[in-house]
């Protein structure tokens, strides 16, 4: 059965950083477009980062550029979202997501093009 399962989530200061992993089973996630996703109370779901692994480039939001990188490990089925200079606008529920099979994926992290979602890992950044 196939499953993605979050984790990397905390209490983390203004400034700090933290690493979210997405580990995937049931598949190889290495041939799967993969998102990460974030959703704050009160507030839409959001595309923070999403990667086609069709050779084109990764997308990230504008509010993460510069601060996020997406990055994958093959050997463990894992990818990762590594944060850096965490704000407190960055507290919400983190999500990883993959289409229901290998396909390519518009540029960008569009919700409505992914299948399979983890349960999320909270991050919240607060002093």
């Amino acid at each position: 059965q196939e499953q993605l399962v979050e984790s990397g989530g905390g209490l983390v200061q203004p400034g700090g950083s933290l690493r979210l992993s997405c580990e995937a089973s049931g598949f190889t996630l290495d041939f799967y477009a993969v998102g990460w996703f974030r959703q704050a109370p009160g507030k839409e779901r959001e595309g923070v980062s999403c990667d086609s692994n069709s050779g084109g480039s990764t997308y990230y939001a504008d509010s993460v550029k510069g601060r996020f990188t997406f990055s994958r490990d093959e050997t463990k089925n894992t990818v990762y979202l590594h944060m850096n200079s965490l704000k407190p606008e960055d507290t919400a529920v983190y999500y990883c997501a993959t289409p229901a099979f290998p396909r390519r994926v518009n540029y960008g992290c569009y919700a409505r093009e992914y299948d399979y979602w983890g349960r999320g890992t909270q991050v919240t950044v607060s002093s």
